[in-house]
Formats: structure tokens, C-alpha cells, sequence
């Protein structure tokens, strides 16, 4: 009982806590990135532009965003790296998609943008692709 209410943390429930943080954000944004993809003939007309950008070349940033860096940040690859694209596209959408409503229809993309906040600041821990590559 002790355990669950103790502040000290192990590394190995650490990594694994950051493993299925990543797992999870990664797979479900990827699911975004890939929604947006197969529909991106539908949804170029309707897409909005970004900072003077075609709303076609917004949604093209926004799908490498949401498809290729989520792939990135599950496989644990250039993590911090990874997470800056998804950052600027959530916390885009988070203003001009939802208008700030953290919690009301932005909810998930608040959730999205800390967890990728956290993983900026966190790195991708002992299990991933960029540990292996650093020793």
C-alpha cells in the first residue's frame, strides 16, 4: 500500500510509463495523419490556410505532421525532434480549429499537445529507437 502513495519512481517505470505514452499518442495521431491522407482530395478545399500558405500545403505540413512524426515518436526516433512539427499543428488547431476551447470541443487536442509537450522535455526513454542508436 505504501507504494501508491510514495513520490520515488524507478527508471524502468519511468521508461515504461514514457514507452506507452509514446505508443499511444504516436499510434493514435498517426491515425489522424492517415485519416487526413486518404481523404486529401476532399478535404484541400476545405482545409484552412496557414501563416500565407495554401490550405493544399497546410494540410501536406499538417499530414506529415500528424502521419510521419507520430510514426517517428512511437518507433522512439528523434523524439524531440518529432515532437516540435506536432506541437505547432496542435497548438494551431487548438487555436484556429477550436478557438481555445481547452475544454470543450479542443479537449482532445489539449491532451495531444501536453502529451507531446511532456515528450519534448521527457526525450523518448530507455525503450526506443533513439537509445539503441546512442550507444
Amino acid at each position: 500500500m505504501g507504494k501508491f502513495f510514495s513520490t520515488r519512481y524507478n527508471a524502468g517505470a519511468f521508461n515504461t510509463g514514457i514507452l506507452i505514452l509514446r505508443l499511444g499518442a504516436g499510434i493514435l495521431m498517426a491515425n489522424h495523419g492517415y485519416t487526413k491522407l486518404i481523404h486529401y482530395n476532399e478535404m484541400k478545399t476545405q482545409f484552412m490556410g496557414f501563416i500565407g500558405l495554401s490550405p493544399s500545403i497546410a494540410l501536406g505540413l499538417v499530414i506529415f505532421a500528424e502521419l510521419l512524426c507520430a510514426i517517428l515518436i512511437a518507433l522512439g526516433l528523434f523524439t524531440r525532434l518529432a515532437c516540435i512539427p506536432l506541437i505547432i499543428s496542435t497548438t494551431y488547431a487548438l487555436w484556429k480549429a477550436h478557438q481555445w476551447d481547452v475544454f470543450g470541443k479542443g479537449e482532445l487536442v489539449t491532451l495531444f499537445l501536453i502529451v507531446f509537450v511532456t515528450l519534448l522535455f521527457t526525450g523518448p526513454g530507455k525503450v526506443s529507437v533513439d537509445n539503441i542508436i546512442s550507444k
